[in-house]
């Protein structure tokens, strides 16, 4: 299948995708503000460059967009039909990117927790009094993603 876009509006389209303060991740912000959380943005000194860094939780947070982290299973995930050669490579990278990023942080020390877009789609204020609830409870790396009709918590795979 061919684009319907020329090349110039591709680009002027895809350079218009932000990669921080993204809608999701101002929501997960909010709720952890709002819920008296203080934390850091963007830091690249970690692996990975988190989203959010709890330092006083040892926690940090990433808010993955469902197509762009390739969320396996997901129905905000989908495969373009246009130009799957360049598209299969470059999301099985971002995938594996994450979770190397996810490994070296948790043998730093560092609790993880992925925050899933088709969560915050589903139900925002669920999934940011999940993601406070998980920060205050210091559970282990978890991710929060839409699981049928509801919001579901469940730990990260471990990688070896």
């Amino acid at each position: 299948m061919t684009d319907t876009l020329s090349r110039e509006q591709r680009s002027a389209a895809m350079s218009k995708i932000r990669s921080r303060d993204t809608a999701p991740e101002l929501l997960v912000r909010r709720a952890l503000w709002s819920a008296g959380l203080r934390f850091r943005l963007q830091a690249r000194a970690l692996p990975g460059r988190p989203d959010i860094v709890l330092r006083r939780w040892n926690a940090v947070v990433f808010v993955h967009g469902c197509f762009w982290h390739r969320h396996e299973g997901c129905p905000l995930f989908r495969l373009p039909a246009t130009r799957p050669e360049f598209w299969e490579p470059k999301l099985l990278a971002n995938q594996r990117r994450d979770t190397r990023a996810i490994r070296e942080l948790s043998e730093a020390g560092w609790r993880v927790l992925v925050v899933w877009e088709c969560a915050l789609k589903w139900d925002a204020e669920i999934s940011g009094v999940q993601a406070v609830s998980w920060v205050r409870r210091q559970n282990d790396s978890a991710e929060l993603l839409r699981s049928g009709s509801s919001i579901m918590m469940r730990s990260l795979p471990s990688e070896s």
